[in-house]
């Protein structure tokens, strides 16, 4: 099956060459006419994937939780700045909104709620999620448009939609892998001639076979950057979920997800929502490069389970009927469990703050 963009992409490979995994990345998720953010409404049970939020109030409530300790942890500010970068359908800010409303009044009072959105029709559908609260919130099409002031950031599942480069291991070093067309005119992975500062490897390249991938994104890099800048300047906390791994590794983990159903990475340019493995030590790297705390990194699983995940779910429970009662039970066990199809052991939390307060569930470093 060919797709207007699949199309789009030969003609430009045919006009300039291979198109590296990165650009082939970017042109899938935000190519304005095709685009797969641009073109449909990928969140939910009718969408492409379902995201923590989605699965149940319980997460955006424990994140709200966080969030409100992170402000009296930095001494209770007024005016504070709390932002979403990537909010989706607006469901995990409507949760945390409802938390702090109820536990930390101040804060709901004297802040203003920021959020980072691209894509129009996310938008809208953030503007109806939210409405209750008026005129409380603010839209930007780009981070550096918040104002200055206290920060509180979340963002939640953003780092994985952020391209990649992709570099092979070949018997003359890794090479960049981009994306051709074969002799059939279909596209195919090939090998380009780019190469990589071998600095940036993990260790023990050498020992590594012929066709290992290495994953590296300067974009990634770049956003991490721009949030660690901000906080230095304005102070705060962020906060940062993700699948990924902690420690810097080699393998390929881009990937396609169609109907909830993985798909071939070229097989549907545009149609597919394109993700990789997020690498946290680069990001936990990058932050201490600019000089602000890294409060953490843990688990999806543990995080929740230490801001009280297990005593909000009996707490729901209690005035639930049973049918309601077994949804919490599998929700919390999809939340935080293990396991295929479970977010708790792939997914993790990463907090960093302009100031080495101690946040938990993180436990503080000496």
């Amino acid at each position: 099956m060919s797709t207007p963009l699949a199309r789009r992409i030969k003609s430009l490979i045919r006009l300039n060459g291979p198109l590296s995994v990165t650009d082939f990345f970017s042109l899938c998720l935000a190519d304005p006419e095709h685009g797969y953010y641009k073109t449909r409404q990928p969140f939910g049970r009718t969408g492409d994937f379902v995201t923590a939020p989605e699965v149940s109030q319980l997460f955006g409530e424990m994140i709200g939780v966080f969030i409100v300790h992170a402000w009296q942890r930095h001494g209770t500010p007024a005016n504070a700045r709390l932002v979403e970068i990537g909010p989706g359908r607006g469901t995990m800010m409507a949760d945390m909104l409802r938390v702090i409303q109820r536990i930390a009044p101040p804060l709901y009072e004297t802040m203003s709620v920021h959020l980072v959105e691209t894509s129009p029709r996310l938008t809208d559908t953030q503007k109806e999620t939210l409405a209750s609260h008026g005129d409380k919130i603010a839209w930007h099409e780009s981070f550096d448009d918040v104002p200055p002031g206290f920060l509180l950031i979340a963002a939640n599942e953003l780092f994985d939609a952020i391209p990649i480069r992709q570099f092979v291991k070949t018997p003359q070093g890794f090479r960049e892998r981009v994306v051709a067309l074969n002799a059939e005119d279909e596209l195919v992975f090939t090998t380009g001639l780019a190469s990589i500062d071998p600095e940036l490897l993990p260790p023990l390249p050498e020992r590594q076979p012929t066709g290992t991938i290495f994953e590296y994104s300067p974009a990634r890099e770049a956003v991490m950057t721009a949030i660690s800048q901000r906080l230095k300047i304005n102070e705060g906390t962020a906060l940062i979920i993700d699948y990924g791994h902690i420690v810097s590794g080699y393998g390929d983990t881009l990937q396609a997800m169609r109907m909830h159903e993985f798909d071939p990475v070229l097989a549907s340019p545009g149609e597919a929502d394109l993700t990789s493995h997020v690498d946290f030590e680069s990001l936990v790297n990058t932050a201490e490069n600019n000089g602000i705390h890294v409060n953490g990194c843990l688990r999806q699983g543990d995080f929740l389970y230490g801001l009280g995940l297990k005593e909000r779910a009996t707490a729901l429970a209690a005035k639930a009927t049973p049918d309601q009662t077994l949804a919490i039970a599998e929700a919390v066990n999809r939340l935080a469990g293990e396991g295929a199809g479970k977010m708790g052991e792939l997914f993790k939390v990463l907090a960093v703050s302009s100031s080495p307060v101690h946040l938990l569930p993180f436990r503080a470093l000496d």
